[in-house]
């Protein structure tokens, strides 16, 4: 079913939902959670096509709100999908004037009840994502500093305002990385004294990995710029056994090589944003690693 509702309110669209799964055959017992998706006109596409990759793994109620300048008398307008080949349902919501200020009251009765919310903001989001209205009806908060103009400065201004839930999808795209030092580290007998990062100074996940390095293993890690590529170019641990390197060597692939073995090739590629959220959803608990690295990050203290 796909039905477009204009200036309506949230009982209509609720009552929309309740028909489309009596005709799709699509309870709302079957659903996981409800993924709310802060966005506006230039994002909008992008972030429902992924949530609807996402529903293949997470079965969900996708809230998508657009939010308007606030001008104008009080309008909703809504699109609700439910089946259309997706595991899921769908609302595209629309608001403008006053509402604006208040779009959480239009949301609530829409939650999926007894079930988590998670909250992401695919555009720019606050910086104290707790705080916010719609945040605040979320267990998990999802924001990307990669889509603000300044990367690494929102980190920074993020920090002060982490409350537990709240999660960078920077920090999502540095699992891979996270895993691969961490593996490394397990095969080697000595212990860390320093490293080198080389990669560009503008890249978030480079500047997090940093935090986190220096945060866990209590040495310090130099930073080398390079703007060579988008990505991560190279990682060095210095241990009293000699050094762990991962070092890129395409765009789907390093290096990796620790004391006393050969080098071997292993994937670490860049992820697409469905597969960064389904990571994030699979746990709905807070990150206390993530709070510490960004506190650290912020202070350049543990």
């Amino acid at each position: 079913m796909d039905l477009l509702l204009e200036d309506t309110n949230a009982a209509a669209v609720a009552k929309a939902l309740t028909k489309g799964r009596s005709l799709a055959g699509s309870p709302a017992m079957d659903m996981v959670l409800t993924l709310l998706i802060v966005t506006d006109d230039e994002n909008v596409a992008d972030a429902m096509k992924s949530a609807n990759v996402l529903q293949h793994e997470h079965p969900s109620r996708v809230l998508g709100v657009i939010l308007g300048d606030g001008r104008g008398k009080p309008r909703l307008n809504a699109r609700v999908r439910v089946g259309a080949g997706s595991p899921g349902e769908s609302v595209l919501l629309r608001m403008s004037g006053p509402l604006v200020k208040h779009a959480e009251s239009a949301v609530l009765p829409l939650l999926l009840p007894d079930s988590p919310v998670v909250v992401w903001w695919p555009g720019v989001g606050p910086l104290e994502p707790s705080l916010d209205p719609i945040g605040r009806l979320a267990r998990r908060r999802l924001t990307d500093s990669e889509r603000t103009p300044a990367p690494v400065q929102w980190l920074h201004k993020l920090a002060p305002g982490y409350d537990p839930g709240d999660t960078d999808l920077a920090w999502t795209r540095l699992t891979l990385w996270r895993a691969l030092l961490a593996a490394a580290l397990d095969q080697t007998s000595g212990s860390a004294t320093g490293g080198r990062i080389l990669a560009d100074d503008v890249n978030p996940v480079a500047v997090l990995l940093q935090a986190w390095l220096e945060c866990r293993l209590g040495v310090p890690i130099e930073f080398v710029d390079d703007d060579s590529g988008s990505q991560i170019q190279q990682v060095t641990l210095f241990t009293d056994v000699g050094d762990i390197d991962i070092r890129r060597t395409s765009e789907m692939s390093c290096e990796f090589s620790v004391p006393g073995s050969s080098p071997r090739v292993v994937p670490i590629r860049r992820r697409t944003i469905p597969e960064l959220l389904a990571e994030d959803l699979r746990r709905l608990d807070a990150d206390e690693i993530y709070g510490e690295t960004l506190q650290h990050l912020h202070t350049g203290k543990d």
